[in-house]
């Protein structure tokens, strides 16, 4: 198959879909893998290892679509690539259409088939391409909630793990699962007093075990959310229902009841985020204000750690890469139902139930697609 990794053009977004190792494989199972020049640079790859890789190097973004079979990526396509995405091209990447009706429509009108990183699903509902992207945004959640509760940058002016004789921060951190878990870990390692709300009393059984004393979990409603944020310094929004909208679970009204100050970080923003006041903002410009409250919500957060987030995201996303690459994917999503419910989009049709409910699509039985 000949493969195409464009440069990404979202707003300071400098991963890259494919490393330099990533490339070897594929050349290696015998697919031509073209790169758009300059591609890795960002997340420390010069073009040069690519080609020792086995790699071809092309100029511009357009000779890339064009000549490529199958596109990885890492964020869902813009508005400048709507138009250059072809027919029946496997286009392999985050998409988050949910959150994004033009997306969708564009991609629907391509007839391409799409296959989302974040919708690929194990049996036990883990998301194994969603997974590393959540661990280093949970992580980075609390890196920057820390910076923005500075004095200079509008927040309270308050030390995440304060100092002998001063109370630490408190941080309230919306949902125990991935993101949840890593933002615990780096706030409690930082000596912030931790409480996590979730719905599940398994997952929080399973937390008050495997976190520090200065984590609490406590259930996740709406009462909790309001006796919490009276007295949070750093709130966490880190709650996600695959493929779908997150539900909003601080509205607008409940800024009132937060001190000024406060900082909102929300994970959660891919996905429409999990704040009513949300809207995607950029590393250029993270953070706006809103009734004294800071909000930081920038789409593509593990964006600002490319080289990190490029090797993690890799990591996973190859073996399924190589499969789709290997055996087409009508052969591939046959045989790993994972991969199929990775299936979004396909030749103009809709075949994820979460988006046909988003924007009152048809919804088309993917099975139809892979006889």
């Amino acid at each position: 198959m000949i493969i195409g990794v464009p440069k990404e053009i979202k707003n300071n977004e400098n991963r890259v879909g494919v490393t330099p190792a990533g490339t070897m494989e594929l050349v290696k199972n015998g697919h031509t893998v073209f790169v758009q020049q300059n591609a890795g640079l960002q997340s420390g790859f010069s073009d040069e290892e690519y080609v020792n890789a086995g790699g071809k190097i092309l100029p511009t973004i357009e000779e890339v679509y064009e000549t490529a079979e199958m596109i990885i990526k890492v964020k869902e396509p813009i508005e400048p690539e709507y138009k250059l995405i072809k027919k029946d091209q496997l286009v392999f990447t985050y998409f988050h259409f949910a959150s994004s009706e033009p997306l969708t429509n564009a991609m629907i009108d391509s007839g391409a088939v799409c296959v989302s990183y974040e919708t690929v699903e194990d049996p036990d509902r883990s998301l194994p391409l969603l997974t590393p992207m959540s661990e280093v945004a949970g992580r980075m959640s609390i890196q920057q909630g820390a910076k923005y509760l500075e004095k200079p940058l509008k927040g309270r002016g308050i030390l995440l793990g304060g100092v002998p004789g001063v109370a630490p921060a408190r941080v309230l951190i919306l949902g125990g699962g991935v993101v949840g878990t890593q933002a615990a870990k780096m706030a409690a390692g930082m000596g912030a007093s931790v409480t996590i709300l979730d719905i599940s009393v398994k997952r929080m059984r399973y937390l008050d075990d495997v976190m520090p004393a200065n984590v609490n979990t406590e259930f996740s409603n709406e009462h909790n959310i309001r006796k919490h944020i009276k007295t949070s310094d750093l709130i966490i929004g880190g709650v996600l229902i695959p493929g779908a909208k997150a539900p909003k679970l601080i509205t607008r009204d409940m800024l009132q009841e937060m001190r000024p100050g406060t900082v909102l970080v929300d994970v959660a923003v891919d996905q429409g985020g999990c704040f009513e006041t949300t809207k995607p903002t950029t590393h250029q410009d993270p953070v706006y204000i809103i009734d004294d409250v800071v909000h930081y919500s920038v789409a593509n957060m593990p964006g600002a750690v490319p080289y990190t987030s490029t090797m993690a995201l890799t990591n996973v996303t190859l073996p399924y890469a190589i499969q789709l690459a290997n055996k087409g994917w009508k052969t591939a999503c046959l045989e790993n139902e994972p991969l199929k419910k990775g299936l979004n989009v396909v030749q103009g049709d809709v075949v994820y139930p979460a988006i046909s409910e988003a924007f009152d699509l048809p919804l088309k039985d993917v099975n139809g697609y892979l006889k």
